[in-house]
């Protein structure tokens, strides 16, 4: 009994180290990881992609000699089939992402990064390679990446651009966008463009307030702008609400004309709903074969 009391305490005492960020994701990648099963396919590419460090896990056969020697550190070779199986994540950390209509529902930032770090986890659960769009860091797996991932995403700093800029990444891997998505259409569809054009499978998932599909707001309200300084006064906002959520309607319609001849998929999240059910779309969206 004493044994397992130390156990415990010692468990307990590692668990308090860990971001709370990390902890609520596993448990919400936990819970999906239940209905899913890894991907992980067998295959051998032959065009070299890049080196990257070795991994405890990684076999020595792969080690590049050559290349190592060149510094204090150890590399492998990486070819094109591995990189296929690698997902690039972003998520949208502009200012409109910090917008909650109520204290009952997390900020759209806070949901996007619970998504982001959970199918991150599901992943690696996999053996799949993850990376975070935009840092430059290589495709990783295994408890390495999850850490190196939640440590990046819960890092506090400055807002960020509300769309990813398009970069270079190895053919065939597949890229996974979380943000509001409320930029003009024709920015959106140069990412897509740009990341497709690159021969690169892509999901967006659109996530939301709550307020913000259905303008549930009553009487005289002043609504500021959340990144511009612009601010507009309705003296009765129930007036427009039918109008508001057909722009809102069109507006995803246009989303989903992008994503659909690029080969993407796009789908819509609420903030007042539970995260579970967006993360197996995202992780199912991910795992289908092309085709599918």
């Amino acid at each position: 009994m004493a044994d397992r009391v130390s156990v415990q305490h010692r468990a307990e005492a590692l668990a308090s180290t860990l971001p709370p960020l990390l902890i609520a994701a596993e448990r919400v990648a936990a819970t999906v990881a239940q209905g899913v099963h890894g991907r992980r396919r067998v295959g051998q590419g032959e065009t070299f992609w890049q080196f990257r460090q070795y991994e405890p896990g990684d076999s020595a056969q792969r080690i590049d000699w050559r290349e190592s020697a060149k510094s204090q550190r150890v590399y492998v070779r990486e070819t094109e089939w591995e990189a296929a199986q690698s997902a690039f994540l972003w998520r949208d950390t502009s200012l409109s992402m910090d917008y909650a209509s109520s204290a009952s529902v997390p900020t759209k930032r806070a949901r996007a990064d619970l998504l982001f770090v959970a199918l991150t986890a599901l992943l690696v659960r996999g053996g799949e390679r993850a990376s975070m769009l935009g840092t430059g860091m290589p495709p990783v797996t295994g408890r390495v990446a999850l850490n190196r991932i939640a440590a990046l995403v819960d890092r506090p700093g400055a807002p960020g651009a509300s769309l990813p800029a398009v970069e270079p990444l190895p053919r065939y891997a597949q890229i996974v966008l979380i943000g509001d998505f409320l930029s003009p259409l024709a920015e959106i569809h140069a990412v897509i463009a740009g990341f497709a054009a690159m021969g690169l499978r892509g999901h967006l998932l659109q996530v939301l307030d709550p307020a913000e599909e259905t303008l549930p707001f009553e009487g005289r309200v002043r609504f500021e702008g959340v990144e511009e300084d612009a601010e507009i006064l309705i003296s009765r906002v129930e007036t427009v609400r039918d109008d508001y959520t057909g722009r809102l309607a069109a507006h995803r319609a246009g989303l989903a004309a992008i994503a659909q001849p690029a080969g993407w998929s796009f789908a819509t999240h609420r903030t007042d709903k539970a995260p579970h059910t967006a993360l197996l779309a995202l992780y199912t969206a991910l795992t289908r074969a092309p085709g599918d």
